[in-house]
């Protein structure tokens, strides 16, 4: 789809669909579920949060990038313990290979989290809304949870919510990642989800 033909209430519909931002409440301590990417403000966001005593618990997650070679999860385990996180406030899914593995195959981490009372908070870019949609179908049993974003860069530009139109591999992901959730929520392969008091819900 060319963004160039979209009006703007339609870019404006795209971009509040695929936005995931749905911070916990101030001052709650929880899981943090830390979804695979090769740039490293995911585990920038971790090591902050740990540091304000907010992350009790971070999974991270992701395989072998099939473009890069780059393997999310054990990189960011290497950063996290770096800026000073303890090896054993981390969980590490690294066979993933796309974000419904991601989910997929650290289910045991999640219901460790869930046994422990913590609430989970995913950590994303912001248009990645098939990650709550793959959360909620996958791992019902935790409940209600939360989000935090990022912004990717691509070609040295952010992909923001203002500008992801105007950035052609911004413009790719984000349609796409529209596209794709909506056919698979009306398919049936995808729980819906919803917004409700600040958290999401399936």
């Amino acid at each position: 789809m060319d963004t160039q033909s979209l009006h703007p209430e339609q870019v404006d519909e795209i971009t509040s669909y695929v936005d995931i931002q749905a911070p916990p409440p101030v001052g709650v301590a929880g899981a943090l579920f830390v979804f695979g990417s090769s740039q490293v403000q995911p585990a920038e966001i971790a090591t902050e949060w740990y540091r304000q005593g907010l992350a009790r618990l971070i999974i991270v997650t992701g395989g072998v990038n099939r473009h890069s070679g780059f393997v999310a999860a054990p990189e960011f385990r290497r950063l996290l313990i770096e800026r000073g996180v303890p090896d054993a406030v981390i969980r590490c899914e690294a066979m993933a290979a796309n974000t419904w593995q991601n989910v997929e195959f650290s289910l045991p981490y999640l219901r460790e989290a869930k046994a422990a009372g913590l609430p989970v908070t995913v950590v994303g870019k912001w248009f990645h809304r098939s990650a709550v949609h793959c959360l909620a179908t996958l791992a019902p049993e935790i409940g209600p949870f939360h989000a935090v974003t990022w912004e990717p860069v691509y070609g040295g530009r952010a992909v923001t919510r203002a500008d992801w139109p105007l950035i052609p591999e911004g413009e790719r992901r984000v349609v796409r990642e529209w596209e794709e959730v909506s056919r698979r929520v009306a398919g049936g392969s995808l729980r819906p989800v919803r917004l409700v008091g600040g958290a999401w819900r399936g």
